[in-house]
């Protein structure tokens, strides 16, 4: 493993870390940077897949011997990671905006049906459902 293997692995590495945390924020505005960050270290690790750079794909007249070679299929699929990772963008940052217009703010707000439906799981009741009426203490009771 040469120097500049260990260096593209740290930098694939360190644009996935990062990525990953900012997708875990609660802003939309981080949560795109995070997946565009994660994106670009998808076509990096893709195209340091595909062996050393500057080597052609294929040479003529050389027969079967693939040394001095390189692999063109993860360059094709880092072309179309590209065109993946910047239509999703593109929809990620309308869906921001459109937040952002509607709530003042681009924040992820918390569920208020999940939070209710972890509560009703750490008590160990069962859910009430829709059928049960409010005042209900049993499950099965008497109708």
């Amino acid at each position: 493993m040469n120097r500049i293997d260990v260096t593209m692995s740290l930098v694939v590495g360190g644009l996935f870390a990062v990525g990953f945390y900012l997708m875990l924020q609660r802003s939309l505005m981080r949560i795109v940077l995070g997946f565009i960050l994660m994106g670009h270290g998808t076509n990096l690790l893709l195209l340091v897949a595909g062996g050393t750079p500057g080597r052609p794909p294929v040479l003529e007249g050389q027969g079967t011997d693939t040394a001095g070679m390189a692999d063109p299929l993860p360059q094709a699929m880092a072309l179309t990671a590209i065109v993946i990772t910047f239509g999703l963008t593109a929809f990620l940052v309308a869906l921001a905006y459109r937040s952002w217009r509607l709530s003042g703010h681009d924040e992820v707000r918390d569920d208020v049906e999940d939070r209710r439906i972890g509560t009703v799981g750490e008590r160990g009741e069962a859910d009430p459902g829709p059928d049960r009426a409010a005042g209900d203490s049993e499950p099965g009771g008497d109708r």
